[in-house]
């Protein structure tokens, strides 16, 4: 059976049933309970850590025409790719920070992000950074297991929307268009050898209810088939971006909550991914509901820790690249999206501390392997 008749079949699992059940409108009664088992039961899975990452963006480049996004190829933005010097400059910012665990991220273009860039962006870091992840473009399996092999261990992939009528309405140009090949990705990428797995939607673009039962899917799909890496689920909502494209399905506060803990309580031992897209505010309130993973003093532009790339910066208009105008002096290359909680890395450490919770900044090396 191919994979979307698999996960867009009518007739659910009681896994299924039990998410969508919870999904139903609540009162604040119902509500206060759902979030109370939700925090008792991360407890039980993961005690009181929280895992800290932060995204280090690799290039804006982007031959995709995606609505929704800043880097889209259409949007007359200032774009670099890092030289690997400068990758390296920005990790060590981050390391100096305390992360151990970073999250390459880079737009899909063949030119700039190809010919062993990204390999040699890991290889670069990979003794220096006990822990590397990707979200980058969909690839085929020996691709990625030619990155699990210069040190990569965790692939990064948002399916963006499960609705395929909307999905080809927000994707108009470039391989992103194609809603099947992103959808087996993170099988390929388990095939390759990527011990660590995460996924999700945006949330923004379809009905929110809808998307959620899909991703759910998705996840329970990927647990039975790929049942030796650790997945983490992410439900990340649109932010103000270059294009500036509007939520046309808002996902309110309230309901984020109960998604949240939803997906908690059907996933018990998953990991769920909370971003600097979110408020601070929210974010705190969060932390004890589900929370295991967390980013923070994030930065969605490349060399926007410690100002790399400058020097090599170019505006692009519907996709040919210009040299920057006399406006554009001192300024650095355009973010993916605007994010909302811009505390560092050691006020977010301080914040985890006070709550009773432990900072992990290092859960993984190379060397657990060696025999």
């Amino acid at each position: 059976m191919p994979l979307s008749d698999t996960i867009f079949s009518p007739r659910k699992s009681a896994l299924l049933r039990r998410f969508s059940a919870l999904l139903e409108p609540k009162d604040d009664r119902q509500l206060a309970a759902l979030a109370r088992e939700s925090a008792a039961t991360t407890r039980r899975h993961f005690g009181k850590t929280i895992r800290l990452f932060a995204p280090l963006y690799l290039s804006n480049e982007c031959i995709n025409n995606c609505a929704y996004c800043g880097f889209s190829r259409d949007n007359a933005i200032l774009r670099v790719t890092l030289e690997i010097a400068s990758v390296v400059a920005e990790a060590r910012h981050l390391a100096a920070e305390g992360f151990r665990n970073i999250l390459l991220v880079a737009g899909e273009h063949p030119k700039f992000v190809s010919n062993g860039y990204l390999a040699d962006c890991v290889r670069a870091l990979v003794a220096e950074i006990p822990s590397l992840a990707l979200e980058v473009a969909p690839m085929e399996t020996p691709d990625y297991a030619a990155l699990v092999a210069a040190g990569a261990e965790g692939l990064i992939v948002y399916q963006e929307t499960y609705d395929r009528e909307v999905y080809a309405e927000m994707h108009t140009a470039g391989p992103k268009k194609d809603f099947d090949w992103r959808l087996a990705c993170p099988e390929r990428a388990y095939a390759g050898g990527f011990r660590r797995i995460g996924i999700g939607a945006l949330f923004g673009l379809a009905e929110w209810r809808a998307e959620a039962v899909a991703l759910a899917a998705h996840l329970e799909h990927l647990l039975r088939v790929c049942w030796r890496a650790q997945f983490t689920v992410s439900v990340p909502r649109l932010r103000p971006c270059a294009g500036e494209f509007a939520p046309r399905h808002p996902l309110e506060d309230r309901d984020f909550i109960q998604l949240i803990c939803a997906l908690r309580l059907c996933f018990p031992q998953v990991g769920i991914v909370l971003s600097t897209r979110e408020p601070a505010a929210l974010r705190d309130a969060l932390l004890p509901l589900g929370i295991t993973m967390m980013s923070a003093g994030s930065h969605t532009e490349p060399g926007g820790y410690t100002g790399q790339g400058r020097a090599d910066l170019h505006r692009t208009v519907r996709g040919k690249a210009l040299a920057p105008a006399d406006s554009d002096a001192g300024a650095g290359a355009t973010g993916q999206f605007e994010i909302a909680d811009e505390r560092s890395a050691a006020e977010i450490a301080t914040l985890l501390h006070t709550r009773g919770f432990e900072a992990v900044w290092k859960d993984w090396d190379r060397a657990i392997l060696a025999t």
